[in-house]
């Protein structure tokens, strides 16, 4: 269980997630009160990001930076102590009304402090400085969080720039390591499967003004969410990562889910992008369904993507997509077209946020489900 980093993470990922959003629809519809220094809006919207999301990002980190720096893992009673860090600031999150908003905060905070010493060092002493940038995002998420709790202190008004920064921040994430590991998967599976076909596209000039456009366009929209500049560059930024995406050869994959699912989740991110942009200048929607383009659309798809490919690979499983895998991306896809209809559903919003909800929590539950044992077991991998 703690011989690798995605291992525990992974797990208490998808099992949080699950567990996090009925727990929030029961005091948005149902009127449950919880023991939480927060309102339930805020609440949910921390846990979602600086839990759930923030769990994964620790299990993708933890695993890939061995193999960028050629230094063993972070293993054992560490990675335990890491792991119950975590789970300690989602107990002291939901019960802080209870032991009190500064207790709360400094358990909650320790995980990403920890998080954040433990990665610096591994990369500061593989001299793995290309990958520095990932002690910066790790900042970022935390100072969010950070955030997030001084509203809750009564010290400054600032969750809803907290949590804008966190959302902000997991987007660029998949920007940035969704347009590695995107075309490389898929260049290498069409290489392999289908040898005379067309390959992914890169120009590294492009590539680079569109990650710029789209660090602008999150930076102003944390800065300045209703800003005119906000629109412009959220729409610019939607459509060079859609032409980006187009460069990867996306349907070629249509029969190979597992690969698939990636140009999905990183089309979400593009969809999200674009309707920020539009919906500034033609309110058709609220701003709650950019929102959730880029939380349960790109957020949701790509974590699903990232740990059922990740899981399989590591453990020494085929890198195939089975029947419950495909059910796992089609159930957080319709937990995201779902949520983006309900500002249209009109009274029968709560029923379909119900809906969306259901369909969130059973992508999850379904992932521990079929990953439980290969998150569990060991398997020697071939070298």
């Amino acid at each position: 269980m703690f011989s690798a980093g995605y291992r525990p993470f992974f797990l208490l990922a998808g099992l949080w997630s699950a567990i996090a959003v009925p727990v929030w629809l029961c005091a948005y519809a149902a009127e449950l009160v919880l023991p939480s220094a927060l309102p339930p809006m805020v609440w949910h919207a921390h846990e979602m990001i600086f839990g759930f999301a923030f769990a994964s990002v620790a299990g993708f980190l933890l695993t890939a930076i061995p193999n960028w720096t050629g230094r063993l893992p972070l293993r054992g009673t560490p990675l335990a102590a890491l792991a119950a860090l975590w789970a300690a600031g989602r107990v002291a999150m939901l019960l802080s009304a209870k032991i009190g908003a500064l207790p709360a905060a400094l358990i909650d905070l320790a995980f990403p402090v920890a998080l954040i010493a433990v990665v610096t060092r591994e990369i500061v002493a593989g001299g793995n400085w290309r990958n520095l940038p990932m002690v910066a995002a790790l900042s970022l998420l935390a100072a969010g969080s950070l955030l997030v709790h001084l509203h809750a202190l009564g010290i400054s008004y600032t969750a809803e720039i907290g949590n804008r920064l966190g959302i902000a921040t997991l987007s660029m994430l998949i920007a940035l390591v969704g347009g590695r590991i995107v075309p490389s998967f898929t260049r290498n599976w069409l290489a392999r499967v289908r040898p005379k076909s067309a390959l992914p596209t890169q120009g590294f000039r492009f590539d680079i003004a569109a990650l710029a456009i789209t660090f602008a366009a999150l930076a102003a929209w944390v800065a300045a969410p209703d800003s005119e500049a906000t629109r412009w560059l959220a729409l610019a930024a939607g459509i060079v990562l859609a032409v980006r995406l187009s460069r990867w050869c996306g349907l070629a994959t249509l029969r190979e889910p597992l690969l698939f699912v990636l140009h999905a989740g990183y089309g979400w991110l593009s969809f999200g992008l674009l309707l920020l942009g539009l919906n500034g200048f033609f309110p058709v929607l609220p701003a709650s369904a950019a929102l959730h383009a880029l939380t349960v659309g790109a957020v949701g798809t790509m974590t699903l993507a990232v740990m059922t490919r990740a899981t399989l690979g590591h453990s020494g499983q085929p890198l195939v997509a089975g029947p419950g895998t495909v059910a796992i991306y089609l159930l957080v896809t319709l937990s995201a077209l779902l949520r983006l209809g309900v500002p249209l559903a009109g009274s029968s919003g709560t029923a379909l946020t119900w809906a969306a909800g259901a369909a969130w929590s059973s992508a999850f539950l379904l992932f521990v489900f079929l990953y439980l044992h290969p998150l569990t077991q060991i398997k020697p991998v071939p070298d």
